[in-house]
């Protein structure tokens, strides 16, 4: 019972946590306290190069201001137009409306936590049917092969 408890808890963790993607977002301006990306254009790149670095792709993190014509942006993860990505740990940044291409927003994703969550599940299942703690296993040591050899011996 020892070994079921963390399996288990750390199962449920998982499921509880769920999935996310980015989402184009719905309206024409992200609500503030969201996980939003914003594409940036080439204007943008030339523009925040020196502060983020030249090859911005994507900027994602928490939207903490949305004016009119720019945002305020807690930084999470720089993604680059080769490749790869920086993370960042809430840097504030202000991004101008005209150097992003696209907006996305962070959303739940119900059927990759459910995905997820089958292949947790049938995890745990095998952990446990594999150590043998749902009791299908055998009584015997070794599976049930008796090693003990027995000769007998004819007068």
């Amino acid at each position: 019972m020892t070994v079921i408890r963390p399996v288990v808890i750390v199962s449920l963790g998982f499921l509880v946590a769920g999935c996310y993607t980015l989402q184009p977002a719905r309206g024409s301006i992200p609500r503030v306290g969201t996980r939003v990306a914003f594409d940036v254009n080439d204007a943008g790149r030339v523009a925040l190069g020196g502060l983020i670095g030249p090859e911005i792709a994507q900027i994602e993190g928490r939207l903490l201001n949305n004016g009119t014509e720019d945002y305020l942006l807690a930084v999470s993860t720089v993604r680059l137009l080769r490749g790869g990505e920086q993370i960042w740990s809430g840097e504030q940044v202000r991004i101008k409306s005209e150097y992003v291409g696209s907006a996305y927003e962070r959303r739940f994703s119900r059927g990759r936590t459910m995905v997820v969550g089958a292949a947790v599940a049938g995890g745990v299942a095998a952990f446990l049917i594999g150590r043998s703690l749902l009791g299908s296993g055998s009584d015997h040591p070794g599976g049930g092969i008796d090693t003990i050899q027995t000769r007998i011996i004819r007068p």
